[in-house]
């Protein structure tokens, strides 16, 4: 019995990719039976006869010799492998013209009496304030630091303060804008930056036990086009486990609205940073729905730009198909203003595509078309209110609303490209046994998925990207039409299609609940799209004034 199941196990991992048990390794057999082949079949979906069964078997011997050869292969999580999704449809011409970053005016700020009243200013009113030196740099980065130590341990959304190396960056900032070297609007502007991003003399946990104590001897490129801006680096903010949910190795990141609630996640402590005032502004990721989640539950706003704008060089890979930089902040141009010093190549991350952000905030709403998924609008089940009145006050600045509908294509059956390239990220994780310290252990947490996806055959994971292909293609007949559409954050399918897809979006507050907690809306760029994206966010963030209101903190 014992060597049956042994055998088994062996012709799952031929023919389904799927996990080789420790105990085989161990005895160190490599021969597949018939009846491994035959017990194989129902994972890889086919009914074969015993000829064709004794015909594969040396074939299988063979991969199970290639596996653990390759598995001898030190494959460290920042090694991506050699195929790149490209979210570009056939025939789509990328715009090349650079025109100037033309940002609104915050001339009239003024600096109140009691400096903590800023804590809550967006990015470009803080930014006024420095360059017109009301305010310095240290006393900016002094004040954020308080309140991230007062504030932090309750939100328990702070893995490391980095404020030695704060200090040094405000000192800096300072003394070069005395000497009349201004950067920009970030130039001094504290921040803080979710905990999968490297910083060179700082641990690097990526929220999970195994890798607490990690270090990495570089930082990340985004930390490094932030600091080129003059930006201070204040905290690395909790990300759930492996950048899953809320729950990290300390705790559960709190949602300020709500202490009773998670920030959800895994862009936890970015999201509960901000909102808190705790922060400037912060960095998250998203893979599927890790800045729409956070930013939904904390009331932020949040910038999920176009796979292959932002590099993630020295940031965790979970899936190198999937995964995307973006800002968070108290308004849409906060996160304008960070983007345009993020987005750009660098000489690693190879899926980069460098092309112009041409933000300019004044648009003529009524040259627009701006598409709406009217299904989804019409079956929404909560916060329908808060929904509807987006599309009234979007009426009510001149755009022509036009329904649109999605592909119809299997798009939640595609979920599992993300599990099987998660499950590569994580491979000696799994195999080491490594993962049973991680703390969320049910079905729905990594370990549970990471072992689920070794039986994802890799031909049913290429012919789900081939799917993949045919929704880019389907997205941009409907992109050709519009200019940017708008959707319930978790309207149907539209979260995960656009990032697989590789679309931009912005995040907002559109209201609150019955019980006082943020609600949010979506709008959808196209592709290379943000900045027309961002204008349009903008005007209606400006038409409205859920974003004005700051949840009340407990210490």
């Amino acid at each position: 019995m014992k060597r049956t199941l042994l055998h088994r196990s062996a012709v799952l991992a031929a023919c389904a990719g799927c996990f080789l048990l420790g105990a085989y390794l161990q005895e160190g057999t490599r021969k597949v039976t018939r009846e491994d082949v035959e017990h194989a079949e129902r994972i890889a979906g086919l009914t074969l006869n015993d000829a064709k069964r004794d015909s594969m078997l040396s074939n299988l011997d063979n991969y199970l010799n290639s596996y653990e050869a390759i598995r001898k292969v030190d494959l460290k999580n920042s090694i991506p492998p050699a195929f790149q999704f490209n979210p570009i449809p056939a025939g789509l011409k990328i715009e090349t013209t650079r025109k100037p970053f033309k940002a609104s005016s915050f001339k009239g700020t003024k600096r109140p009496v009691n400096l903590e009243d800023v804590a809550f200013y967006s990015v470009g009113q803080l930014a006024e304030l420095i360059r017109t030196k009301q305010v310095s740099s240290v006393e900016l980065t002094s004040m954020y630091l308080s309140r991230l130590k007062r504030y932090g341990p309750k939100l328990e959304c702070v893995v490391t303060l980095t404020e030695e190396l704060a200090m040094q960056q405000a000192l800096r900032a300072d003394a070069e804008i005395a000497a009349g070297k201004y950067r920009g609007p970030l130039h001094g502007i504290p921040y803080g930056a979710k905990d999968l991003l490297s910083v060179k003399g700082h641990p690097t946990t990526w929220g999970a036990p195994p890798y607490k104590d990690q270090t990495f001897e570089e930082d990340a490129t985004v930390i490094k086009k932030l600091e080129n801006a003059g930006a201070v680096l204040v905290a690395k903010l909790t990300m759930g486990s492996l950048a899953l949910g809320d729950i990290w190795f300390g705790g559960m990141t709190r949602n300020p609205w709500n202490y009773q609630q998670g920030s959800s996640g895994s862009s936890a402590g970015s999201a509960s940073a901000t909102a808190a005032g705790l922060v400037g502004f912060a960095i998250g990721t998203e893979t599927w729905g890790s800045i729409v989640s956070p930013s939904t539950r904390c009331g932020t706003t949040g910038l999920r730009p176009t796979y292959g704008r932002v590099s993630r060089t020295g940031a965790m890979a979970l899936s190198w198909s999937m995964d995307k930089i973006g800002p968070l902040g108290r308004t849409v141009e906060d996160c304008a203003l960070v983007f345009n010093a993020m987005h750009g190549s660098d000489e690693t991350d190879q899926t980069l595509i460098d092309a112009p952000f041409n933000y300019n905030p004044k648009l003529d709403f009524r040259k627009l078309r701006i598409g709406y998924l009217k299904m989804e609008f019409d079956s929404a089940r909560s916060n329908k209110a808060n929904n509807d009145s987006v599309l009234a006050v979007l009426h009510g600045l001149g755009a022509k609303l036009v329904p649109i509908t999605l592909p119809n294509l299997p798009v939640g059956n595609l979920s599992f490209l993300l599990g099987a390239e998660a499950a590569a990220a994580f491979d000696d994780l799994t195999r080491s046994g490594r993962d049973s310290l991680l703390v969320r252990q049910g079905k729905g947490g990594w370990p549970n998925t990471f072992r689920s996806a070794r039986f994802i055959p890799a031909v049913e994971y290429i012919q789900a990207s081939r799917v993949r292909y045919l929704l880019v293609q389907e997205m941009e007949k409907i992109m050709k039409d519009i200019d940017v559409y708008v959707a319930p954050s978790f309207g149907g399918s539209n979260l995960l299609l656009t990032n697989l897809t590789g679309h931009p979006c912005v995040v907002l507050p559109s209201g609150f609940t019955a019980t006082n907690t943020p609600t949010s809306i979506t709008f959808q760029g196209k592709l290379f799209g943000e900045a027309v994206l961002l204008a349009v966010a903008k005007a209606y963030q400006d038409a409205t004034d859920h974003h004005r209101k700051h949840p009340t903190l407990q210490e």
